[in-house]
């Protein structure tokens, strides 16, 4: 299973032409696409149930946003180190070992983006259901999914152009919208100074499990790692992009909250899940929950395009590396890799229609954390073992940043064992299939080698 020369190109041999780039700003619009789904929408509801401190919550999200940023810095490192696409793929094989990579390419080729991608299109058909009544959720959400993955097959350029302008689009709704909350005539008497309380509300168990769920929203700040190949100049470009638009959607998560217990009362959003439609009916009236379902699926639409985009990208890269996935690794001549879109857009389309993407999603949540966590741990592998490698770029903050990031996504994974144990377990058995159909696949080559990629230097 050895590596083709286009490990070195980030682009398969055989096309017209050089491959195509995009630029810090389109992989800055990755990162805010994906980041901002409908998590931050949603979960305030469920947090002020036990947090009533303004300043308490804003200062979660806040936290939220920096332990993110933590880990921006150590992935910034590896991807200016190793310059090619699939994110953890890559990073975990270059640091540990091929197999410990092929087994989170086969979590997020499988099924790692898929599950997202159906649960963002049935947010879509459930709010589009909202605006337009008489359309049901499920066809709407199948339909928002092909029209997407249409826009990818048609090439990078295309991509991009929709990618920018659909993340833009959401972004100035969303300024919009805290721009109406925060000129409200009549806010609630909350205050976000802090107070002697703050400090029981930041100590409790209820501040440090609403930080697992708000790290839930912060994902996808690595988005940007999994297009590194189609980056201009990318051990400049990529960690410019992942800090950046990182940095924006803290922005914009610390003020949609504020706008949220500004515009409703706290007493009618606890417990609630439609946040954001409750604030909304605040601020705009009668109309201003259905004003805010449009502006959640304008934004979602971004959301399942960034996906769509990245997740494809993993399956390629397996593809060049893994010659029974070779299928995957064809581009057409404007860059898409069709087949890969093609397999993300087909189990996509069957988790959507038996209505199974909200139990893989539950079952993939441990896997993830599980690859992110030793990703971060192979920066300070890496340090110690390859201190002679170049690092255009070098985490800011280390060793501190890394082992923050370490420590709370520790503590994630032990939450879900200990609450989720049945879920945690089966995302353990799908990277055990990973390992074992890489296994498969070594017995079946021909040379009987083990594979090894080749050296960055």
């Amino acid at each position: 299973m050895a590596v083709s020369e286009a490990d070195r190109a980030g682009w398969p041999d055989g096309l017209s032409g050089p491959a195509p780039t995009i630029s810090v700003v389109v992989a800055t619009a990755i990162v805010v696409a994906d980041m901002v789904g409908v998590g931050v929408f949603t979960s305030l509801g469920f947090q002020v149930k036990d947090i009533s401190s303004g300043f308490s919550i804003l200062l979660l999200w806040a936290l939220g946003g920096v332990v993110a940023l933590c880990g921006v810095f150590s992935y910034g490192e590896l991807g200016a180190m190793f310059p090619r696409s699939s994110g953890e793929y890559n990073f975990l094989s270059r640091a540990f070992h091929p197999a410990f990579g092929f087994l989170a390419g086969w979590v997020s080729a499988t099924v790692g983006f898929a599950a997202p991608v159906a649960l963002a299109a049935m947010a879509f058909g459930e709010y589009a259901k909202a605006v337009f009544p008489p359309f049901p959720p499920l066809p709407l959400a199948i339909g928002v999914v092909w029209l997407v993955s249409l826009v990818q097959l048609c090439g990078v350029s295309h991509s991009a152009r929709f990618q920018l302008a659909s993340t833009i689009l959401k972004v100035v709704l969303i300024v919009a919208f805290l721009v109406a909350g925060f000129v409200l005539p009549t806010a609630q008497p909350v205050s976000f100074l802090p107070h002697s309380a703050d400090l029981g509300h930041v100590a409790s168990a209820p501040f440090a499990i609403s930080l697992v769920f708000v790290m839930y929203s912060f994902s996808g700040w690595n988005a940007a790692t999994y297009i590194t190949g189609e980056i201009s100049a990318p051990q400049l470009s990529l960690p410019r992009s992942l800090l950046t638009g990182t940095l924006i959607v803290l922005v914009l998560y610390v003020a949609l909250n504020a706008v949220f217990l500004i515009a409703a009362p706290i007493d009618k959003l606890a417990g609630q899940l439609q946040v954001a439609s409750i604030a909304g009916s605040y601020v705009f009236g009668e109309l201003g929950g259905r004003i805010v379902a449009a502006m959640i699926c304008i934004g979602l639409v971004s959301s399942i395009s960034a996906m769509m985009w990245i997740g494809p990208r993993v399956t390629m890269t397996m593809g060049e590396d893994v010659p029974a996935l070779a299928l995957f690794s064809q581009r057409s001549r404007r860059g898409a890799p069709v087949y890969a879109i093609l397999f993300q857009l087909a189990v996509a389309t069957v988790l959507l229609s038996t209505k199974s993407f909200e139990a893989v999603l539950d079952f993939i949540q441990f896997a993830l954390l599980f690859c992110s966590f030793f990703t971060v741990l192979g920066v300070i592998k890496l340090r110690v073992t390859r201190p002679d490698l170049p690092r255009p770029y070098r985490a800011f903050g280390y060793p501190v940043t890394p082992l923050v990031f370490l420590l709370v996504t520790a503590f994630m994974m032990y939450y879900l064992l200990t609450e989720r144990p049945l879920q945690s377990a089966l995302g353990a058995l799908i990277m055990l299939s990973g390992l074992a159909i890489y296994a498969f696949i070594q017995l079946r080559s021909a040379s009987g080698a083990a594979p090894s990629l080749p050296d960055p230097d």
